[in-house]
């Protein structure tokens, strides 16, 4: 069985996302969009742990159902801030649980540890070897996954945790980290640049705080499974049924290039290395972005082909290349109107992957039609993202 999955993305009760973010929001996007199975998200927050006791039934295959039978995996993503080496150090983390009884469990340690009522994703002065260990010592089942890698501020590699190495990062309990999320900023290839990476498999999901379609599923992993949770962590831990990933363009990301928002800069690596690392209109220093710091950590050159990597697909959300086709934005009715148009009784995915160019034309019409197609192969350019403003497709 072939399943999309969407495994880190967040509730209403998060900070900096959408207050309608629900159960029956996710469920009814995610359909829309083709995703098959996604995470709970936010599991430990009190309020939304009530709402996935209420509204999901659990069984013995760990994957929780909705009343209409649409899985849920258990997940959430924790925020560790510490102080390692005399250097701040923060990391992001994606939690995935077997069931309602380690969450349970997982809570009560983070409630020995401080506040978890106040965000969806909330922070601990835990470093994260003894975070790590502390839940595998609830169960092995718990499965850690760095989240987002290469992102600036909050990530294991990110230019303001800037730890260089897996081991540097969880130090003893490295062993029990099998996993990596690549981030919308950075794609297969450009970690396959780090040889320290080869022994981990490659997950890619949304970390979405909306569930509109070009959010929820932008990203997404594949695995060729049941739908069972120890499959699916099975699947993680060794890379057996991990089908591959669907990506966007690493340019699209927020984080990409290096820069300064307000100041409108936006730098290659080479210029800001040309500029010293420092913005020139204020003076003060550039965020770093993730092409930056893999070309510091990266010990193969660019281009580098990897044997037996798992295959990807790179694909921009429909709503951003309508929006970009129509001189919009995603949110627009316009674009809304389009995109309903080409998802008569079928999901996005389907539109994005696999319908022919017969159907798309019959449905919109050919310019739609030439770049969907031009999206499928890869051949889409984009402006890149930097300093939290997001790539730009730019179609002639």
């Amino acid at each position: 069985m072939s399943i999309i999955a969407d495994l880190h993305l967040h509730s209403k009760h998060s900070r900096a996302c959408s207050k309608n973010l629900t159960l029956e929001n996710l469920e009814k996007y995610a359909k829309l969009k083709g995703v098959d199975l996604l995470g709970t998200g936010d599991f430990c927050h009190p309020i939304w742990n009530k709402e996935i006791k209420k509204k999901l039934t659990e069984d013995s295959s760990g994957i929780l159902r909705t009343k209409t039978g649409f899985p849920f995996m258990l997940s959430n993503e924790i925020s560790l801030m510490y102080s390692q080496d005399d250097k701040g150090r923060r990391v992001h983390l994606i939690l995935l649980a077997p069931n309602l009884e380690v969450v349970d469990q997982i809570t009560e340690y983070l409630l020995s540890k401080g506040r978890i009522d106040y965000d969806g994703r909330p922070i601990f002065k835990i470093p994260c070897p003894e975070f790590t260990e502390s839940l595998k010592q609830i169960s092995e089942k718990i499965e850690v996954i760095p989240a987002h890698i290469w992102t600036p501020w909050f990530s294991m590699f990110g230019a303001k945790s800037d730890f260089n190495t897996v081991k540097e990062c969880f130090q003893d309990q490295t062993k029990n980290i099998h996993a990596i999320e690549t981030g919308l900023s950075s794609d297969p290839p450009m970690n396959h640049r780090l040889s320290q990476l080869d022994k981990y498999n490659i997950l890619s999901f949304s970390d979405a705080h909306s569930f509109w379609p070009w959010r929820l599923g932008r990203e997404a992993t594949l695995f060729d499974t049941e739908f069972n949770y120890t499959h699916i962590i099975k699947a993680i831990r060794t890379g057996d049924n991990l089908a591959g990933t669907i990506e966007v363009d690493p340019n699209y990301g927020k984080y990409h290039y290096d820069g300064h928002r307000k100041c409108n800069i936006s730098f290659h690596p080479k210029e800001s290395l040309k500029n010293n690392g420092i913005c020139p209109v204020c003076k003060k220093p550039l965020i770093i972005g993730v092409q930056y710091r893999v070309e510091e950590l990266a010990d193969r050159p660019e281009g580098y082909v990897k044997k037996d990597a798992k295959p990807f697909e790179s694909l921009m959300p429909l709503s951003e290349l309508l929006a970009s086709l129509l001189n919009t934005t995603p949110a627009t009715k316009k674009v809304g109107e389009f995109h309903k148009s080409l998802l008569r009784n079928t999901s996005e995915y389907h539109v994005l992957r696999k319908m022919d160019k017969k159907e798309l034309i019959k449905r919109t019409d050919e310019n739609i039609a030439k770049v969907i197609l031009k999206n499928r192969a890869g051949k889409i350019k984009i402006k890149p993202g930097y300093d939290g403003v997001y790539g730009v497709p730019l179609l002639e």
